[in-house]
């Protein structure tokens, strides 16, 4: 009986090509996610800011917010920009990019990264 064929260097033979794409992909991919990460929480604190801005001179009576109406033009917006946001993102992100599947696990794992 002869011993099975050592498949485990096949295959590192097949894939040994690929790990420089992978590996950029990879690299990039986090990057972007760590990036996405500073930039996004940049503008939930503009956000924030401008909020505290608001109620502290709709506190003073300098101005006078309709929160409701707000909400009522603003909903759909963000509704239909958080579901097509996230596809248009990842469409340019990946456009013309070899190594789209290593850049999005590094971009998911950027993304999830503390720091």
């Amino acid at each position: 009986m002869s011993a099975p064929p050592d498949s485990s260097v096949s295959l590192l033979d097949a894939l040994r090509p690929l790990l420089p794409d992978f590996s950029v992909g990879a690299l990039l991919g986090f990057a972007t996610g760590l990036a996405l990460k500073k930039v996004g929480r940049a503008v939930l604190l503009a956000l924030g800011l401008l909020f505290i801005a608001l109620q502290l001179l709709a506190y003073f009576d300098l101005v006078t917010v309709n929160w409701p109406r707000l909400q009522a033009l603003s909903e759909p917006w963000l509704r239909q920009g958080g579901e097509l946001g996230s596809r248009w993102l990842m469409r340019v992100l990946t456009a013309n990019l070899p190594f789209a599947g290593a850049f999005t696990a590094g971009l998911l794992l950027g993304l999830r990264a503390r720091g």
